[in-house]
């Protein structure tokens, strides 16, 4: 019987006959996985992934920002494709390079933190995946605060640091410079068609029948433990989301995987009680051997069940996760189907995410010789009901958000203080 992936591989190859079927590009397991939390969100919310850049005021040319994100556009398949259904099969349409750059005019009273929050909140699914806002407060003083926004769809964290870094290279140019010849068009289409397709070969071969039977015993426990979010929008002057950061030493860099796994095994139990088996997500993986180095989603999400009840030996964890991370490539779909089949009343939403990222890998985005102050902007709707985020860096950065729909702020900031001792605690040890 064929496997999730290999069955869609079969509907994908079967559009290889017919009109204009050459420029329908296969979409991956962590698209695939997009398309089943939009439909499991009752608002039908997408995933976006924002960056936020602090310039001072008059820095940026809208002009020619516009005709540098089309260029960005037009080398990368996947920043101007659209998704679509094709007798049943999900697939991306490539399209001609329109990346919208929007001045947002702030309300009376309104900052520009909140007139982003309210763009991106009114975002339509239909529509360029790479899109970018740029605000000011209505005094129009102090800095100007530039969005770049993606479908995360169409990236994933591995790419955030090239598309920066390609969009500055992009904007040095002049507003009429020429995009990629048609040569090169093709070869990048063709470049990340190959790509999917092998990842997509490796998410099949990791749906093999000892791999479902691995994850059906391992999150044949696993429950919902948070109400799903209700789609009515929060009162006026209330924030969708709640936040808490906080700021560890460096040496508290070499905290190791497994202990923040742990440091949220421990918010979880604030927030949901002892004795059950939260699902966690945290995304794993790279291109494929051999792929070609593509922008794109790649890193699969993979599920630890955070059990709540007294914590484990550090070893334990250690050990269980990296019997996880070989058969990390099993696809997040058909990880959900296995966990069903096992027995679970798992839906498939996650309770938790947790992402680490290494801010010295990323640079920052320089528009006209200028360089972007990245910035947070605290507020926005998140997909929950609670996400930390690792930053390693010249120091360990903390930060827990949590969907005020479904969380109270008294119960997530006793989560984070719980999350944090967790991790202070684990880097006394490893020091």
């Amino acid at each position: 019987m064929l496997s999730i992936t290999g069955q869609y591989l079969a509907r994908y190859r079967q559009l290889g006959t017919g009109s204009g079927a050459e420029a329908l590009l296969p979409v991956t397991g962590a698209q695939r996985r997009f398309v089943l939390v939009r439909s499991l969100d009752p608002a039908g919310r997408p995933d976006l992934v924002p960056m936020f850049f602090a310039f001072p005021h008059g820095t940026v040319d809208v002009e020619r920002l516009t005709a540098a994100g089309n260029r960005l556009a037009a080398r990368h398949p996947v920043l101007r494709a659209r998704p679509v259904v094709v007798r049943g099969t999900p697939v991306l349409r490539p399209e001609q390079p329109d990346v919208p750059v929007t001045r947002v005019p702030c309300a009376p009273r309104e900052t520009a933190a909140a007139a982003l929050r309210r763009v991106l909140g009114d975002w339509a699914p239909q529509g360029s995946p790479l899109r970018m806002f740029l605000a000011q407060d209505e005094a129009h003083t102090g800095d100007e605060t530039l969005a770049v926004v993606l479908d995360h769809s169409a990236c994933d964290g591995r790419s955030l640091a090239r598309i920066v870094e390609e969009l500055g290279a992009a904007y040095a140019g002049s507003t009429d410079a020429e995009g990629p010849s048609p040569a090169e068009t093709a070869a990048e289409l063709a470049a990340y068609r190959e790509a999917v397709l092998l990842q997509l070969d490796a998410e099949d071969r990791a749906t093999s029948p000892s791999a479902m039977a691995y994850w059906g015993e391992r999150l044949r426990a696993v429950r919902d433990q948070a109400p799903a979010p209700r789609p009515e929008r929060p009162t006026a002057g209330t924030l969708p989301s709640g936040s808490a950061e906080l700021q560890l030493p460096s040496s508290a860099g070499s905290v190791p995987f497994p202990d923040l796994l742990d440091a949220c095994r421990a918010a979880a139990r604030v927030l949901y009680g002892p004795g059950h088996a939260v699902p966690l997500g945290y995304p794993w993986g790279g291109r494929p051997s051999g792929a070609a180095p593509v922008l794109g989603c790649f890193l699969n999400t993979v599920v630890f069940p955070a059990v709540t009840g007294q914590s484990p030996a550090a070893e334990v964890t250690a050990d269980a996760w990296w019997d996880d991370l070989d058969r990390a490539d099993t696809p997040f779909d058909a990880v959900v189907h296995a966990a069903r089949a096992a027995g679970s009343a798992w839906t498939g939403r996650l309770d938790g995410l947790l992402t680490v990222d290494d801010a010295r890998q990323r640079p920052p985005l320089r528009l006209g010789g200028v360089a972007g102050r990245e910035i947070q902007v605290d507020g926005r709707a998140v997909r929950g009901p609670f996400a930390v985020s690792v930053t390693q860096g010249s120091a360990l950065q903390l930060r827990m958000v949590w969907d005020r729909a479904v969380l109270d702020d008294h119960t997530a900031e006793h989560a984070f203080a719980a999350l944090a001792d967790s991790v202070r605690a684990s880097s006394r040890t490893a020091t």
